[in-house]
């Protein structure tokens, strides 16, 4: 009687949750019980909500791992304190939670976009994405390839991809409309929780982008645009906590919007980002190297198949295959190829 009574228990659980989000978030938000399901239907977990599993399984990937040792801007840098991919993604993940709080928004669907949103990313960030976009026939971006990931490339027991909910691969695939939010853009019908991502993605890289250029020597903080500076603050922690309220205090009535005055200041910061930092040489002369490397590597594999690609049991084209193997590699891993390939030789050498 005592077990029987413990899986009744177990079985409440999700469903008290469930309810409990139903009671307490706002129209706007998006409800597990409510979800639009998996393309392949599971058995329900007696403890966690479909949202919840879903984070689980994106945290438990070998993508999500590999984030550790992919740039974020600087290439390689020597210090410990630079942002990686994964550092991005945690941040994202917890400036989007907050605000999704504030605005009693399905937390937890937060989460789940939010770390999976970056799985997709190259070695060396968008150096890497923007080749692979130009050599590959069918085009490449990083947030489709996210969605590769979860839906194809990481292995379960029960098959091939994570079998996430809709809900949380529409957010993986459309978190990039922070741009279009800040310049008043249209914006396409998405949940509240994927554009609070969106946002929480340009908060984040902002503002670390900044911290890791002034960390770094590229610039001093006198080169800050004054009026930026003004509307959100000196410090990082200061700027970000401006620009999480400027969201939470904008947004009203399912709108997801930012405060007119924390929303210039935070176009002024990316558009300085974009042409007084990235473009300075010692971040361009990475990049270039970065980018040579990519190629040389794309290049070189589709004439000579590395070995472990020889005996793939998919149906998917060998440039296909290629592409998901060179954007799975880490920074270190594709510098050591390079290295091992092009070494002593003219072609691609640094």
């Amino acid at each position: 009687m005592h077990r029987e009574g413990c899986r009744i228990h177990r079985m409440l659980l999700r469903e008290i949750i469930e309810q409990r989000e139903i009671d307490t978030l706002s129209p706007s938000a998006c409800f597990a019980r409510y979800s639009r399901g998996r393309a392949m239907p599971e058995e329900e977990d007696p403890y966690r909500t479909a949202f919840q599993r879903d984070r689980d399984r994106i945290l438990h990937t070998k993508a999500f791992r590999r984030l550790k040792r992919k740039t974020q801007v600087f290439l390689a840098p020597e210090g410990d304190h630079f942002r990686t991919r994964l550092t991005h993604t945690l941040e994202v993940s917890q400036i989007a939670r907050t605000i999704s709080r504030a605005l009693f928004l399905n937390e937890d669907l937060t989460e789940a976009i939010a770390l999976g949103h970056d799985l997709g990313h190259t070695p060396f960030g968008h150096a890497g994405e923007t080749v692979l976009n130009e050599v590959y026939s069918a085009g490449f971006k990083h947030y489709e390839q996210s969605l590769r990931i979860v839906e194809h490339l990481e292995k379960r027991k029960t098959g091939a991809g994570l079998n996430l909910t809709w809900e949380v691969r529409q957010g993986i695939l459309n978190h990039s409309h922070g741009k279009a939010i800040l310049y008043d853009q249209p914006v396409p019908d998405l949940s509240s929780e994927c554009l609070v991502v969106s946002l929480a993605d340009a908060i984040a890289y902002i503002n670390h982008d900044i911290d890791d250029a002034l960390t770094a020597g590229v610039i001093s903080f006198d080169a800050l645009p004054k009026e930026a500076v003004t509307a959100v603050g000196e410090g990082n922690s200061k700027r970000i906590n401006s620009m999480v309220l400027g969201v939470i205090e904008g947004s009203s009535g399912g709108e997801i919007n930012i405060l007119p005055e924390i929303k210039r200041g935070m176009r002024i910061l990316r558009d300085f980002l974009y042409q007084e930092v990235y473009p300075r040489e010692a971040i361009e002369s990475e990049i270039r190297q970065a980018r040579q490397m990519v190629r040389d590597l794309y290049c070189y594999l589709l004439e000579h198949p590395p070995a472990q690609m020889n005996h793939d049991d998919t149906d998917d084209s060998f440039e296909r295959r290629l592409v998901d193997y060179i954007a799975g590699m880490t920074d270190e891993y594709a510098m050591r190829l390079h290295h091992s390939i092009f070494k002593g030789s003219q072609t691609g050498q640094r």
